[in-house]
């Protein structure tokens, strides 16, 4: 008689019927209840949950003994069929943190005393963390750990932390349960936790609870990265905007940000700056002008060049760069032409820097101070200018030095570019991350996008041929490009905490400039960041 598919599969059979049974109960299932369930002997029903245990299938929680469906039975419906609900709300969340930070972003849930990592999106750069899938992480030394606590029923938390066993994994993992106690009174006050090197030497983590519709916590968000580049000040900004996106996560418990752009920042050879700014290519010449705002000096660099070279000293810190005809309204520059010298535009006047210098006052300019300057598609000069009450005013110059303000704002305005396709005027808030869109015929103001503090301060803008807005993130290591729409469309990483502008430029108009400052780094960040104040340059 032919053998039947079943026959010698006992033992499989009886661990099926193990998982199906503790799959069926929410709560979980004891020793004695699955053996009597089951009709099991108590040894056999061991033996089967030891196994199981094992390889994952399972888990047994310590505080009420029973088991329950493990993380590899997670990982196994996950290749089969759609993500999770926690996973799969949580996932644009955690895309969006990743493509504003540059650092890897963890989805984590408890799992007994641990907690374990469900979902990552790697970051932008080469050093970053990199915890597996799966891992397990004591509860009490991880900010996504500390912050499910915080968020959990008081006597759920109290009795769990009651059973740990607070074992030091650095020198900085708080052992003593009072500590850890203030410390998740703390995080539930301000809504995110952080772990300062508590379970990896060198590396910081802010997190934040999830939390779904029916009040219960389901996991925790959180950003990790090298503590050189997640130093505490930036974790203090990205904590509100991790506890954000976990609001986010937990109301939807009941197409997706773009990947991160490829391409690899390189620094052009050529000695540092102080401060970095005001990138301008001249397509006359074929090069790229930049200066060094503190040193104060204005540096070149062409196609074939061996680096950037010095082109002139400048009088005073340099405000702003005008270049070609921006710098000449009355000259083109073309093919055969002499293009016109860089002006740089300095608190007490502005200079033509003929090459090798001296600088040349321009007498008929005037003395404007200026937080920004721009040419406009007439040759007329747009200003943002500081208000007595410490923010910009916005306009166009007219002759005899007067400012026809168009526009005021309450915050300084760091950067002014011109669109000439459609007639607009673009503007970089720095204080409340704001790019807008100004409108002169209309007097209209637009915000593209605010770029939350945490991921840096924007700086600078270059306007591309298809409609997009790069900007620098100050602190942010990073440099970002916008849609029309405001939507996040491509974040290059940066081995520098400081860029500070941006300029499109090369025969193709394909090459991105990007100057960076090395005066306001720590020292303790330049060990780590020793190219800042370079000027890099990417292939877009």
């Amino acid at each position: 008689m032919a053998a039947s598919p079943g026959d010698g599969t006992a033992a499989l059979e009886k661990a099926l019927d193990v998982l199906d049974a503790v799959g069926a109960a929410p709560q979980g299932l004891s020793h004695a209840d699955l053996a009597s369930r089951l009709a099991l002997p108590r040894t056999t029903a061991y033996r089967l949950l030891a196994t199981l245990v094992a390889r994952g299938m399972l888990r047994r929680d310590p505080l009420r003994k029973v088991y329950c469906l493990g993380v590899r039975c997670f990982e196994l419906a996950r290749q089969a069929h759609a993500m999770p609900d926690l996973a799969a709300a949580a996932v644009m969340e955690l895309r969006t943190l990743r493509d504003l930070t540059g650092e890897t972003t963890y989805l984590a849930a408890l799992d007994g005393r641990d907690v374990v990592s469900l979902e990552r999106c790697d970051g932008a750069h080469s050093q970053r963390s990199s915890s597996a899938l799966g891992q397990r992480k004591p509860v009490y030394c991880t900010s996504q750990g500390k912050a499910i606590l915080s968020a959990m029923d008081s006597a759920a938390r109290d009795a769990l932390v009651r059973g740990l066993v607070l074992r030091p994994v650095t020198l900085r993992t708080l052992t003593d349960r009072r500590r850890l106690l203030a410390e998740l009174r703390v995080t539930a006050a301000r809504g995110y936790a952080i772990d300062d090197e508590e379970i990896v030497p060198g590396v910081r983590c802010v997190g934040a609870p999830i939390i779904d519709g029916l009040g219960q916590v389901r996991g925790a968000l959180s950003v990790a990265g090298p503590a050189w580049r997640l130093t505490p000040e930036r974790l203090e900004l990205l904590g509100p905007e991790v506890a954000e996106a976990a609001r986010r996560v937990g109301a939807q418990l009941h197409g997706v940000r773009p990947a991160l752009g490829d391409a690899e920042a390189r620094p052009v050879p050529g000695p540092w700056a102080f401060h970095g700014a005001h990138p301008r290519w001249c397509a006359a010449s074929g090069r790229l002008f930049w200066a060094d705002t503190l040193a104060p000096a204005l540096r070149a660099v062409a196609p074939g060049d061996e680096g950037d070279t010095l082109w002139a000293e400048a009088e005073g810190p340099v405000h702003g760069l005008l270049l070609g005809q921006e710098g000449n309204a009355a000259g083109e520059a073309g093919p055969g032409r002499i293009a016109p010298p860089p002006i740089a535009w300095c608190a007490h006047g502005a200079f033509a820097l003929p090459r090798g210098g001296p600088a040349q006052r321009l007498a008929a300019w005037p003395a404007q101070p200026a937080q920004a300057v721009c040419r406009g598609a007439d040759g007329e000069l747009w200003l943002a200018c500081e208000t007595p009450e410490g923010g910009s005013a916005v306009g166009c110059l007219r002759p005899g030095g007067a400012l026809e303000v168009r526009w005021r704002l309450p915050e300084p305005v760091q950067c002014l570019r011109w669109r000439a396709v459609d007639g607009t005027l673009w503007a970089a808030v720095p204080d409340t991350g704001a790019i807008l869109s100004l409108q002169p015929e209309t007097g209209a103001m637009r915000r593209l996008v605010t770029v939350p503090k945490g991921s840096g301060r924007v700086s600078g803008l270059a306007l591309d041929a298809e409609g997009g807005v790069w900007t620098a993130l100050r602190d942010g290591w990073s440099v970002v490009r916008f849609l029309p729409d405001g939507s996040l469309d491509r974040v290059v990483a940066l081995p520098v905490p400081s860029p500070t502008d941006v300029e499109l430029g090369g025969a193709d108009g394909r090459r991105l400039f990007i100057t960076t400052a090395r005066q306001p780094v720590p020292l303790d960040v330049l060990a780590k960041a020793p190219l800042s104040g370079r000027l890099f340059e990417v292939a877009i």
